[in-house]
């Protein structure tokens, strides 16, 4: 099933960065990615998307060359917020610097300043 592979790299991804851990979002089950309790990926109850924080401009970007896989979500989309789908083909090492800058938009600048460092 993809689903499970891309939930599975998601949640390498996830875990790799400095002091991220895995924690559902209010009454939800699925996995969701916070940094000091602040949340900067979360994945869909289906299991077929996952919602990431994103620079200015990034949001209309992404969805304007790749709507197939990219959209704006439901409730977070209006605060620059990504979906990516991961029931379609994705670029994992894109889907992972794109992982990295929300993290990095949430982090303490001394845990992100560890990423510099790899």
């Amino acid at each position: 099933m993809i689903e499970k592979d891309a939930l599975h790299q998601v949640q390498e991804i996830c875990l790799a960065l400095p002091e991220a851990t895995e924690k559902p979002f209010g009454g939800h089950t699925a996995p969701s990615f916070r940094i000091r309790d602040k949340l900067f990926l979360m994945t869909s109850e289906d299991g077929l998307s996952m919602m990431f924080k994103a620079g200015a401009g990034v949001q209309e970007a992404l969805v304007a060359e790749s709507p197939e896989r990219f959209f704006v979500p439901k409730y977070v989309g209006s605060k620059g917020w990504v979906g990516a789908r991961l029931d379609v083909e994705q670029d994992w090492d894109e889907l992972a610097e794109l992982v990295e800058d929300s993290y990095r938009l949430i982090a303490p600048k001394r845990l992100s300043a560890l990423l510099d460092d790899r």
